[in-house]
């Protein structure tokens, strides 16, 4: 369970390389909604219709991102803000005192301030149970309260849409969660996942240890779908030691399949049944860190290395250092925004 790019002052980007056995956890015996052989279980932006694909600069960061009019989308159902995007490299430390460019790296805090998310519902929306099931279990399980919106400037938006899809973590302002008529309320619980600040889980790092992507078998102009958060420098926690073939988050064996066979398999070469009943465990603990009962503090170790805000650094003495062509050099990170020091 990886957790959200965004989260500036509490990531901890050590990528676990584990090679434990895949978790398998309880929740498999609950597993209600089972994948067949299609993407009936796989959440979708634009299900009937593949767009354009090119790279954007996001948060530091290149991503391939599928282009859908003014939308642009990743890894299928993440909304990617384009007006904090760039065509070109972003900078990420800048000069004492110099001027912030804050669209160029989109900066943002993620985390949902005191662990409330606030939301409305567009009165046109069908299903509005869906939501409200979804609402009920992320609170169940979480520490997280969702509260119906009574003029908040930042809120997530429940619409109607030509599939599934949400922004990941809070951007600012009014958000999008979009649900056609064929999205569940797994799939709404999913999205909601993003919306939180969840990644999704076949796109760990250490994915190959436990996963085979088939990429014979994906629909072309998809390819992109499969991309790893390593491929492109994200950062963020595996909040689990192994690979989480139980999380909501995750991909089901036939997700993007073109011709009815596994895009992807366990490393035995055996298919998997994908989840959308509930918050696996692992997504219980990695939401548990995100948003703790109480307030904590981030705690890091000297002698160890950590992306923050795209950057790459080495803690060392209380300070932070970065390895560059002169030798190191030491930043100081100051309201999410790292500076020479």
């Amino acid at each position: 369970m990886r957790k959200s790019k965004f989260m500036l002052l509490s990531v901890l980007a050590i990528l676990a390389c584990s090679k434990d056995p895949v978790n398998e956890t309880e929740e498999a015996e609950t597993q209600t909604e089972t994948n067949e052989v299609g993407e009936s279980l796989t959440e979708i932006a634009y299900p009937d219709n593949v767009g354009p694909v090119s790279d954007v600069y996001y948060t530091g960061q290149k991503i391939p991102v599928e282009k859908h009019g003014q939308d642009y989308v990743y890894q299928g159902d993440i909304m990617i803000p384009a007006h904090l995007t760039s065509s070109e490299p972003q900078k990420l430390v800048y000069e004492k005192g110099e001027k912030v460019d804050v669209k160029s790296v989109g900066r943002t805090n993620g985390l949902w301030p005191d662990n409330k998310v606030y939301y409305s519902i567009d009165g046109s929306l069908s299903s509005k149970e869906r939501v409200y099931d979804a609402l009920k279990h992320w609170e169940a399980n979480t520490n997280i309260e969702f509260i119906e919106r009574s003029g908040q400037s930042n809120y997530v938006y429940f619409t109607s849409g030509s599939g599934c899809s949400s922004y990941v973590g809070m951007i600012g302002g009014r958000q999008n969660i979009t649900l056609s008529s064929s999205c569940s309320t797994g799939n709404t619980i999913h999205e909601i996942g993003h919306a939180v600040g969840l990644w999704h889980e076949q796109s760990r790092a250490d994915r190959n240890n436990y996963i085979t992507v088939h990429y014979d078998n994906v629909k072309s102009g998809t390819e992109h779908n499969f991309h790893t958060y390593d491929d492109g420098g994200f950062d963020g926690d595996e909040y689990t030691s192994s690979l989480d073939l139980g999380s909501i988050m995750m991909y089901g064996s036939y997700s993007f399949s073109k011709n009815g066979e596994p895009t992807i398999t366990k490393t035995n070469g055996s298919t998997y049944n994908v989840q959308r009943t509930q918050l696996s465990s692992g997504d219980k603990q990695g939401i548990a860190a995100m948003y703790p009962g109480g307030t904590t503090a981030p705690t890091y170790e000297n002698g160890e290395y950590y992306t923050i805000n795209g950057v790459t650094v080495l803690r060392m003495y209380d300070n932070w250092y970065l390895k560059t062509q002169f030798g190191w050099r030491r930043l100081n990170l100051i309201d999410g925004v790292w500076y020479w020091a």
